[in-house]
């Protein structure tokens, strides 16, 4: 197997409030939109991220009335205090305050509109086997 490319695909209500989030936030930008769907993608990002409109057609029947939750979107950055400051300078919420865990990871969360959780890390010190 041969993978080209990575892409999350997650099921929100407010396709254009998620979009907003992503393009003002974290430097997306839309790669194809229809009704009840957009493609985000970034150049130096490690996934693609694609919207869809809770009840959309296109999805098995089982899937259509599921909402993205239970799992975070999570960022490897190299300036984690600085995006803290950007976003609250932003207007955007933390929902979980930067923080250092004992095995060297740094990280915040913020919420989009949505429900979906984006957290960004930065690794305090390379972590031992």
């Amino acid at each position: 197997m041969n993978v080209t490319a990575s892409t999350v695909c997650l099921t929100v209500d407010d396709v254009a409030a998620s979009r907003d989030f992503f393009l003002t936030h974290f430097g997306y930008t839309e790669a194809m939109a229809a009704d009840g769907f957009v493609s985000l993608s970034r150049q130096d990002a490690a996934f693609s991220i694609v919207l869809l409109r809770r009840g959309i057609e296109v999805l098995p029947a089982e899937q259509r009335d599921q909402r993205a939750s239970g799992l975070i979107l999570a960022f490897t950055v190299d300036d984690i205090e600085e995006q803290e400051r950007r976003l609250r300078a932003e207007g955007v919420a933390i929902t979980m305050a930067l923080r250092e865990e004992p095995w060297g990871e740094r990280l915040f969360q913020v919420t989009d509109p949505n429900g979906v959780v984006v957290e960004l890390v930065e690794w305090a010190a390379a972590a031992d086997a």
